[in-house]
This record gives structure tokens, C-alpha cells and sequence, in this order.
């Protein structure tokens, strides 16, 4: 206790140097070394003068007491990124990765849990800190103090995010600086000209995130022991063939380069290890790269690239991340090329059909090597993947569900367009790790699981799934079922215990054939459901029901618990049909139910099912479940019967509120730009509650650039989507904002609006909008949105 009232002395009260020179010294139970710590610490301010100057000291008291060389150029690497820059912990491995401070390991994961273990080192000792989800940032005092280290040794010139639009001066560029960091600036243009004669030292070139456009032809020259290029997101079109004389580079990141479209022979650069060309407008594998075979890490996720050349990736042997266009069919993986890659850990790519994924798996579990992380799409539909794991089948004609051989560890399936599926499961494939599971524009599947397959079974299909979501599948009629012959099917009270037990949320959309979405024999393997979500299914009756067997049994006025302990959210969505909520001689235990949402056309809906608590004689009487809201129109609430109990519409009337919903088709043709369309639409006019749904979107580049950040939390998906929209991560910058047709449904209200060449259209929209009138909107060529 002396010791800590000393060094808070020491600190002279600062509250960020007290923590970061306790934090160096916790843990140590010898007290003649704590005051040692503390005698050096005493030492070092006094020879320095000034305020400034002795907190640095005091900070870099903890940064010298790393014992690690390597942890401590982990943290000096940090002050490279703008000042307050929170960067993402992976990204950052990655860094650390790349500059050669984590030592190879024999595999990406060990170095990558080598690197969380520094990370947490870090943090321990208050050098770093946690920032929003995922990420960590360095406090402007600590980043000081590692910029006053920088400027000695090891040297660094740090001028990042300062708003630069040139080089920095040749006086500025000695010749013993280690890494240069000018990344998210304003240069366009790289010269040599500012540059020293030889830059021996020179290892490290961060530039990304600057509008560059040209590079002196001779700019590489003089750097023979350069060995980290970054130059992502710019807007260079090529490389200088210079960049060939970096014999020592292992590292060349060109991630988001749009406008690049051509690289000189990389056959020179055989100690590369990483190399980036993600998201540019290469159209072929550039030339030398079969020569590159210490290469570890290989992303060629370019939309623009027309093939593959045979025998290249069998000579890449040490790869152990590789990734190509999911949704680009020109660049499909053979597992043929794939299988001398034995060290892979990370695999994105794209499968022409089942057969050739099939023999890829198959060839995997003979080698028993099992990949990290893989995002594998197989046919012609592309979906953006949301897990670690993730599998899409789209497209695949003639596929009825067998002979897929799967990872046991996927965590996410998505299935579109398969119009022979029947069902999804059989005795072949459980997909008991499967996480989420989104069947999408499926015409002939009837239901997911089918359980005559299980008869003397012990699989348990998707006992792990906690996200179901199905949308548009017109022969859908049950969740789970027992089949009796093609085309017939019929329910059953048998399903495995654990299918379906963690599942947490389940989404339905246009499903024109289901009548009933869960039978009450299905509630006790949904304990852990949170969420309910129906909408556009022309023929569904009730959402919870008890089958005619089960009434008859328990007589006609017994009461039929539906219990859901967990259940939060019940949204039905123009639903013409529903009659019930549950069964009109059941009751829900609900009492975690926060929210019950109506709308659109749900006028058969009459009631409001009675609630019992979890705890009490199981009567039903005038209760509510305590967080209750209910969300509808005014009509809707009005319509109610309250036969059985006129007293629960006093119960609930506190907890309603009204809320319109309705329907805007905002079809947004040829010459129209979205983001000035939004800019009219969203800022104005949207609350938190209003919701927008894309739909039946044919293919258009760029949207996700159009829409942005701040419009898509407003956005809300169905089937049908164009392949890029879903995939905003990576195609946000892609192209132009001209759209062709779009189909919006913005749920706001009222009449029809057409516009065609009307160019100061945009303050009828605004008018329209504001009156709450507008229900439909078609505009064709109308400049004020051009």
C-alpha cells in the first residue's frame, strides 16, 4: 500500500498515469522489486523538465517494462493510424502478421491467437483500449508518448490523417526512417522527387486511403528492404514496373483499388507472402503469379476477373488463405486445383454444382484437414454470408436434396432457387451445427425437415439452429413433417427432442400454402423462441394452433397452453387469413412477450389471446405479460372482441398504440438516382418505426454505395434480392447510381403518384409524404433524382 500511495504521488494525481504505471506493476508480489520499479520511475521524471515531458516519461516507464521486443512494436505499430482511429482487433492482427512481430507458427489461427494474447497484454496494461464493438484505440496521451519514441528509434514518420494533399518535403524523409504512415489523406500524387537517394532502412509504406491517381514511374527504385506496400482504396489504374526491384517485399495490399485494371509481371516478388487485390477491375491473374509460391494469403474476390488458369493454384502449396468471387461463376473452384493446398485454413469461392463441391468436401475430410473459415457458394444464386461458416446453394437444377456432403461444423445455410427440393432434411445430412438457415424462392419444397427418415434414426436434425427464415415458398405447409407418398404429407407428434431447440428466431414471408406455423407438439422444442415474424402468407390460419385430435382428447372446453417462456416479438404482417393467434380454446404463457405488431391486412384477426402466468392456479383471467406493447392501427384495435372477457380490453387498452402501416410500391426506373431519391425520402420523413422492404430487385451495381450507412438500418429484406444488394460489405463502392427497375415497398400510407420527365419532382414528393398520402410512386427520368 506505501508503494501505490507513492507512485500516485509520482503521477502527481494524473489519473491516466496512474493507471498505466499501476497497472505495469500489478501483479508483482516482490516488494523489492516494486521498489526498484518505483525508484527508477522516481529517476527518470527528474530528468526531464516540463509538464508534457515527465507524463510521457511516466508512460513510457510501462512501455519499457514490456519485456517482449516484439509486444512493444506491436504497440508502436498502433501510432501509425490517426490520432482517436479505432481499428478493428483483426485488422490489426493482420498487421502484426504482416510486419513479421508474430512468428510463424505453422498456422494463421495460432498466430492470430498469438496476437489476441498480445492484445490483451496491451490492454492489461492500459496502453490500449477498448473501443466499439471489436475494435481498440490508443488515448492521445499514450499515442504521444509512442510518437516521441518513433522519433528516435525505432524511426517512424507518422503523418496520418492530417488532411495531406502532397508528400511530405524531401528534408523530412531521412534516410534511416523504418515505416512511413500517410494513410487517410488527400494525396494524389506519389513522385519520387521528394525521396532520398537510397532508403535502406525503409520497410514499411502505408498509403491506403488516399485519392492517389499516378505513381512516378521510378518511385520503388531505391527501397531494396521494402517489405510492406499498402496502397488500398486508391484510385490508381496500374502499377509502375518498378514495383518488380522490391525483391524483399512480402506484403502488397491493393484491397479496393476500383479503378485498377493492370499489374506488371509479379514474377520478382517470390518472398511475397500476402497479396490483396480485392474488390479491383482486374480482368486477369497477373502475369508471374505462379512463381509466387511462398505466398500464405491470396485474395483475388475480383467481379471482373474471367478465369482461373489451370495449374496456378497447385503450385501455390503454402497458401492458407484464399479467396475468390463467390458470385462469380467465370472464377469456379475445381476440387481437382484444390487439393495439394493442404495448409488452407480460409476459403471464400464459388462451386459450379454439387458434384464438384461434393468432391471438394470429400477430398478435405480424406486429408482430415477441416477449414476455419469458409463462405462457399454452389450454383448461380450469391448471397451475403452473416457467420464464419457458410454454405449457398442457389440455382442448382435437378438437385432434390441428397448426396450433399457438408462440413460438420457449418454454421450457415442458405438454399435459393432450388425448385426440386422437396424437403431439406434426410438421414444423410442433420446439419446439427447449422446456426442459420435461410431457404429462399424454393417452388417445390413442402417442408424443412422430413421426419420418415428418422423412424430408427438417432440424428437430431438442427439442434443448434437459432435463425430460421423462409421466404417465398408457395408449397410450404409445415415446419416439420411426416410424408406419406410424393406430393402428400402429413403432420407428426414425433419430432426429435432436440431439432429446433436453440432456435431463437423464425421469419416468414409469402409461404401461400402453410395454414398452421406451429402446432402446439412443436412448443417444447421451442423454449428458446424470441421471435415470431409472418408476413404475405395468403392461407395461414393461425400462428399457434392445437391439432382437432388434441381438442377432442382434452374436450372442447379444456384449455391448451401455448407455452413460450422466451418469446419477445409476435409481428404478423398482411396476413388476410389469420383467424387466431393461438387456438381459441388456448391460452399463452408468454410473460417474457415484449411486443405484438399488426398490420397490413390482417382483418380476420378478432382476438387477442388470454395470458397466464408462468406462476399461479393456470386460470386465465385480465393479465398481461408485464413489458407488453401491442403496435396496430386504430381500426384493427377497434375491431377486437372482447366476448370472453370484456375486462382484458381494459387490460391491454394502456398497453396499445397506434401505428399505420401501409404499403408504398415505389418502382424507381431507368435514369433516377437513388441517393437523391433517399435524401428526400428518409431524413425528412422516416421515424424509427417505419420499416422498408426491397424486393424482386434485379441485378444493379453500386446500390449498396447509393444507399449508405444511415439509410440501410432502414432496409428490411425479402427473397428475390439482387446478389449485390445483399452484399454491401463488398460492393459498397461498386459503380454508378443508375439504377434500372427497383421495386421499394415503404410502408407509409395513402394515394398513387406517376412522374415521368418531371425534373422538379422532388418537392411533390415531399409534399405527397408529408400528407401521408402516398401509396404508390413510378418515376421514370426525372433529373431532380439524376
Amino acid at each position: 500500500m506505501p508503494i501505490l500511495r507513492l507512485v500516485v504521488e509520482e503521477c502527481a494525481g494524473l489519473p491516466l498515469t496512474i493507471v498505466v504505471v499501476a497497472s505495469t506493476l500489478k501483479g508483482e508480489e516482490d516488494l523489492l522489486i516494486s521498489k526498484n520499479a518505483f525508484r527508477e520511475l522516481k529517476e527518470r521524471i527528474e530528468k526531464v523538465e516540463g509538464v508534457e515531458a515527465k507524463v510521457i516519461e511516466r508512460l513510457k516507464f510501462s512501455f519499457d517494462h514490456l519485456q517482449d521486443e516484439k509486444v512493444k512494436y506491436c504497440f508502436l505499430h498502433c501510432a501509425l493510424f490517426p490520432e482517436d482511429f479505432e481499428i478493428w482487433k483483426d485488422v490489426l492482427i493482420e498487421c502484426w502478421i504482416e510486419e513479421g512481430f508474430i512468428d510463424d507458427m505453422g498456422t494463421r489461427q495460432e498466430m492470430k491467437g498469438k496476437g489476441h494474447v498480445i492484445l490483451k497484454k496491451l490492454e492489461d496494461n492500459c496502453l490500449l483500449e477498448n473501443g466499439s464493438s471489436g475494435k481498440m484505440k490508443m488515448h492521445d496521451a499514450v499515442r504521444d508518448m509512442a510518437l516521441s519514441i518513433t522519433r528516435m528509434n525505432p524511426r517512424y514518420m507518422i503523418q496520418a490523417g492530417l488532411q495531406l494533399e502532397e508528400l511530405p518535403k524531401k528534408e523530412q524523409w531521412s534516410p534511416d526512417i523504418e515505416k512511413v504512415s500517410l494513410m487517410y489523406n488527400s494525396i494524389s500524387e506519389v513522385s519520387i522527387d521528394v525521396l532520398p537517394t537510397k532508403c535502406q532502412l525503409f520497410t514499411t509504406l502505408l498509403l491506403q486511403n488516399n485519392p492517389i491517381k499516378k505513381i512516378s514511374i521510378s518511385f520503388f527504385t531505391n527501397m531494396p528492404c521494402l517489405s510492406v506496400l499498402n496502397l488500398s482504396f486508391t484510385k490508381i489504374e496500374s502499377l509502375p514496373n518498378s514495383i518488380s526491384e522490391l525483391k524483399n517485399l512480402t506484403t502488397l495490399l491493393l484491397r479496393g483499388c476500383y479503378q485498377l485494371r493492370d499489374l506488371p509481371c509479379l514474377s520478382m516478388l517470390q518472398e511475397l507472402k500476402k497479396l490483396d487485390l480485392c474488390w479491383t477491375k482486374i480482368e486477369e491473374v497477373p502475369e508471374g503469379m505462379d512463381m509466387l509460391i511462398k505466398l500464405r494469403y491470396l485474395d483475388l474476390e475480383v467481379f471482373t476477373l474471367k478465369e482461373i488458369p489451370a495449374g496456378l493454384l497447385p503450385k501455390l502449396v503454402h497458401l492458407q488463405h484464399l479467396s475468390f468471387a463467390g458470385n462469380n461463376e467465370k472464377t469456379s473452384l475445381k476440387a481437382k486445383e484444390m487439393e495439394p493446398l493442404k495448409k488452407l485454413e480460409c476459403l471464400t469461392g464459388h462451386f459450379e454444382d454439387i458434384n464438384e463441391f461434393n468432391k471438394f468436401i470429400s477430398s478435405m475430410q480424406q486429408s482430415k484437414k477441416n477449414l476455419i473459415k469458409y463462405y462457399l457458394q454452389v450454383g448461380s444464386s450469391y448471397m451475403h454470408d452473416t457467420r464464419d461458416k457458410t454454405v449457398t446453394i442457389g440455382g442448382v437444377q435437378n438437385w432434390e436434396g441428397d448426396l450433399i456432403m457438408h462440413p460438420i461444423e457449418i454454421q450457415e445455410l442458405n438454399i435459393v432457387k432450388c425448385h426440386y427440393l422437396r424437403c431439406l432434411v434426410d438421414d444423410n445430412s442433420s446439419f446439427k451445427n447449422a446456426i442459420d438457415l435461410r431457404i429462399y424462392d424454393c417452388k417445390g419444397i413442402e417442408c424443412v425437415v422430413s421426419l420418415s427418415s428418422f423412424a430408427s434414426s438417432s440424428i437430431h436434425p438442427f439442434q443448434s439452429l437459432e435463425m430460421l427464415d423462409l421466404q417465398h415458398l408457395p408449397k410450404l405447409s409445415a415446419l416439420i413433417m411426416n410424408d406419406a407418398g410424393i406430393g402428400s404429407a402429413t403432420t407428426s407428434t414425433l419430432a426429435p427432442s432436440t431439432t429446433f431447440s436453440h432456435l431463437k428466431e423464425i421469419t416468414i414471408y409469402s409461404c401461400s400454402s402453410m395454414k398452421m406455423l406451429l402446432p402446439h407438439w412443436l412448443l417444447p422444442n421451442l423454449q428458446n423462441l424470441e421471435k415470431i415474424h409472418v408476413e404475405a402468407c395468403s392461407q395461414l390460419v393461425e400462428i399457434l394452433g392445437a391439432a382437432t385430435s388434441e381438442v377432442k382428447e382434452k374436450g372442447s372446453d379444456a384449455l391448451i397452453k401455448f407455452h413460450l417462456p422466451k418469446l419477445r416479438e409476435l409481428e404478423l404482417w398482411r396476413l388476410p387469413n389469420v383467424k387466431s393467434i393461438c387456438s381459441k380454446s388456448g391460452v399463452m404463457v408468454c410473460d417474457s412477450l415484449q411486443l405484438i405488431q399488426v398490420f397490413g391486412d390482417c382483418d380476420k384477426l378478432k382476438r387477442i389471446p388470454p395470458f397466464v402466468p408462468l406462476v399461479g392456479n393456470g386460470q386465465p383471467f385480465a393479465y398481461a405479460p408485464p413489458s407488453l406493447i401491442i403496435r396496430s392501427s386504430t381500426e384493427w384495435w377497434e375491431w377486437l372482441e372482447w366476448d370472453d372477457d370484456p375486462n382484458f380490453k381494459n387490460v391491454l387498452q394502456p398497453l396499445w398504440k397506434d401505428e399505420r402501416y401501409s404499403s408504398l410500391l415505389c418502382k424507381i426506373v431507368k435514369g433516377v438516382n437513388f441517393t437523391a431519391l433517399f435524401s428526400v425520402l428518409i431524413p425528412q420523413h422516416f421515424s424509427a418505426s417505419w420499416n422498408i422492404a426491397m424486393e424482386y430487385v434485379e441485378p444493379v451495381l453500386g446500390i449498396a454505395k447509393c444507399l449508405g450507412p444511415p439509410v440501410c438500418k432502414y432496409l428490411k429484406y425479402h427473397s428475390k434480392l439482387n446478389d449485390y444488394v445483399r452484399n454491401f460489405k463488398r460492393i459498397r463502392d461498386e459503380l454508378n447510381c443508375n439504377m434500372e427497375d427497383i421495386d421499394v415497398k415503404m410502408r407509409q400510407h395513402s394515394s398513387n403518384m406517376q412522374a415521368t420527365k418531371q425534373h422538379n419532382i422532388s418537392m411533390q414528393v415531399t409534399e405527397q409524404l408529408s400528407s401521408s398520402r402516398l401509396m404508390s410512386m413510378v418515376l421514370f427520368d426525372c433529373r431532380a433524382f439524376a
